[in-house]
């Protein structure tokens, strides 16, 4: 049965949404959502499901407040599964309430899923604890949306004071909170975009807190606390003492594969913007695979050289008539991502090179001895359309008979020019773009330039990637040690930190 579910998207970072707003969404048909709530939380939801933007910025409203309960009634009674996705939480000063009644009147079954509120988030992301034994007793939320009409004798002697949407207001609010007998030095702080990689926050006193709200020019959405316990922030504050805290990165990876770098990045307090340079499609023909396939056992060896050489392999292996059990090939990877993939399907990697490029790889074959027994072996190399040529013609070299098979192919994906041209081109450019192979680094250039990279740190994730990049007009700030995902976010961490330290350095 069709039902309508108000959401609370949470305070900003998508991680804190509750595991049932995520599992809504995932099976949502229709999501409604507000200028609060993080456009990557619209991922979750099915790629057919329906999205539409209802606006909720301050005085930019994309529809009135009828018109959306109207356009979630109208869906709800044609069938449709409707997510309702409000920041923060639906009945925390977001209008959740209005929106229920209205459902409820029109006879449409509805649920509420409570979402973290702004405070909450804010206090645990800016270390500054709305209660504390020692310090407040007494938590007043109060909106200044309408300052005039709040009567603030009464509750501006609470102990923890937070205040929605009184940015504007500020002035006028600490004037009458002063009057009305709050000391001009209680700690006071602002904070925008609380929980996100880009927070923002300004720390001062009831007295000092509006003026610095003017000189940095700080805009909604933000939310003020006032209260003794905006002293702990000092000692507490963890979120914005991540090591990449504050740096804009860019990661180009192919959609779907940026995940382990992105989140590790993400975790490590950066704002990450993906940038697909890359997506992975099928072979255009696979003739060549398929004949290679069904003469799995003639091979000696089979070479992989990346996760999705295994990936699109297995999948035409499966369309075949033979299965795993034809190989009797030992098995070469380039690559930990490579060999994960290979043993996910319980089978053991007899060489693979310490580094992960090509050259590692021959180096362990020589290593292996392999390299010197070569001659009449047959060796198949299911692979990117467009790769090396490095591997096959050394191995042949050697004496080898090497299939090389087209396994799959890279693209540069629709939309990828105007996302670049919006991230690059942008008042506020990225501090960091991240490139994991050469394809990664020739694509961004044909869809951005190289000069559009100006004034950007590369971080490159090996030599053959470095080596491109330079060619292309692109310079290496700084280059993996260790040729992995891992190796590279380490070597953004030591220039990162190593600027952050210059300064004491030179005292």
């Amino acid at each position: 049965m069709s039902k309508v579910y108000l959401v609370g998207a949470g305070p900003g970072d998508p991680e804190l949404i509750t595991l049932k707003g995520r599992r809504l969404l995932e099976g949502a048909d229709s999501v409604l959502y507000d200028h609060l709530a993080n456009p990557a939380l619209l991922d979750l939801a099915p790629a057919q499901a329906e999205r539409i933007y209802v606006g909720k910025k301050k005085s930019v409203h994309a529809f009135s407040q009828e018109e959306i309960c109207a356009m979630m009634i109208e869906r709800a009674r044609r069938g449709l599964n409707v997510v309702r996705l409000k920041g923060g939480d639906p009945f925390i000063f977001g209008r959740g309430g209005e929106e229920a009644e209205a459902l409820a009147a029109a006879g449409v079954a509805f649920e509420i899923v409570p979402g973290v509120t702004s405070p909450l988030g804010i206090a645990a992301y800016t270390g500054v604890p709305l209660t504390h034994r020692e310090h407040t007793k007494v938590v007043t939320f109060v909106t200044g949306h309408d300052a005039a009409g709040i009567d603030w004798s009464k509750v501006g002697g609470t102990e923890t004071l937070v205040i929605f949407m009184g940015i504007f207001a500020f002035d006028e609010i600490a004037r009458a909170l002063i009057a009305h007998g709050r000391a001009a030095d209680t700690p006071a702080m602002a904070v925008r975009w609380g929980t996100r990689p880009d927070q923002h926050t300004l720390v001062g006193t009831l007295a000092t807190l509006p003026g610095l709200i003017h000189e940095h020019d700080m805009k909604p959405p933000a939310t003020i606390i006032i209260g003794e316990v905006v002293g702990l922030r000092d000692k507490l504050n963890w979120f914005e003492r991540l090591p990449l805290f504050g740096q804009r990165i860019v990661v180009t990876r192919a959609r779907g594969q940026a995940e382990a770098l992105s989140s590790r990045l993400h975790a490590l307090g950066a704002e990450v913007i993906e940038l697909p340079t890359i997506e992975i499609l099928p072979a255009l023909d696979y003739e060549p695979l398929d004949q290679a396939i069904a003469e799995l056992g003639s091979y000696d060896w089979l070479i992989f050289t990346s996760a999705n050489g295994v990936r699109f392999f297995l999948e035409r292996l499966d369309r075949s008539a033979v299965d795993l059990r034809a190989l009797r090939a030992r098995i070469c990877a380039i690559g930990p991502a490579t060999r994960a993939a290979i043993e996910a399907l319980h089978l053991k990697v007899d060489v693979m090179g310490t580094d992960y490029v090509a050259e590692g790889m021959l180096a362990a074959f020589a290593a292996h001895g392999a390299a010197h027994n070569l001659a009449g072996q047959r060796i198949l190399l299911p692979r990117a359309a467009v790769a090396r040529d490095l591997v096959p013609v050394e191995l042949a070299r050697r004496g080898a008979v090497v299939d090389v098979v087209e396994a799959y192919r890279t693209a540069v994906p629709e939309g990828a020019r105007a996302a670049a041209a919006e991230i690059f081109g942008a008042t506020q450019k990225p501090d960091w773009v991240t490139f994991t192979s050469s394809s990664t680094v020739r694509n961004l250039v044909a869809v951005a330039g190289a000069a559009a990279v100006g004034g950007v740190k590369a971080a490159s994730i090996g030599p053959i990637t470095s080596a491109t990049a330079r060619e292309l007009g692109i310079e290496v700030t700084v280059e993996a040690s260790v040729f992995t995902v891992d190796g590279l976010v380490e070597a953004i961490l030591r220039a990162v930190s190593l600027k952050q330290e210059a300064p004491d350095r030179a005292v």
